[in-house]
């Protein structure tokens, strides 16, 4: 039961998240690439067009990743990459209160809801068979190990 609480825990923490990120993402999307590199290029961020270009990637096309529970580590990167550039070049000098405690709280919890996504994800269902049968191979090779000592051992 506790199990089921935390996938589903963390499955409403991922969609909350992405929805968060995916309205920023088509709020960009809308404004082009071009508007969105130039408010990041006024923010003093590098390469402003790829940045630009990034962010709208991860705030879109990860977001869906996201809530569908696909390639989750990278997306929790990417987000985590996205807020602490905010940071830096956007709100530090607001600090925390005022600033970036929206961009702190999402890029930590997208780290951590990234890295352990829940069963309700697509990653867990690709990834999550392939750790039970490399599980299970291991198991199966320690007991034929184990069998064969036992069989070779003189009496």
């Amino acid at each position: 039961m506790y199990g089921r609480i935390q996938d589903l825990a963390a499955l409403i923490g991922r969609v909350g998240i992405a929805v968060v990120f995916l309205a920023y993402g088509i709020d960009k999307w809308e404004a082009g690439v071009s508007a969105t590199a130039e408010m990041m290029e006024g923010s003093g961020v590098p390469l402003p067009t790829a940045a630009a270009v990034f962010v709208m990637i991860v705030e879109v096309v990860g977001s869906i990743a996201f809530i569908i529970g696909l390639f989750l580590p990278l997306v929790g990167i990417g987000y985590a990459v996205i807020g602490l550039g905010a940071i830096y070049y956007v709100q530090l000098d607001a600090g925390l209160v005022d600033g970036y405690a929206l961009e702190l709280v999402l890029a930590l919890a997208a780290v951590a809801i990234g890295f352990n996504g829940g069963r309700f994800s697509i990653d867990h269902l690709v990834f999550g068979r392939i750790r039970a049968n490399r599980k299970a191979r291991k198991q199966a090779g320690a007991h034929a190990a184990a069998t064969s000592e036992t069989e070779s051992a003189p009496e």
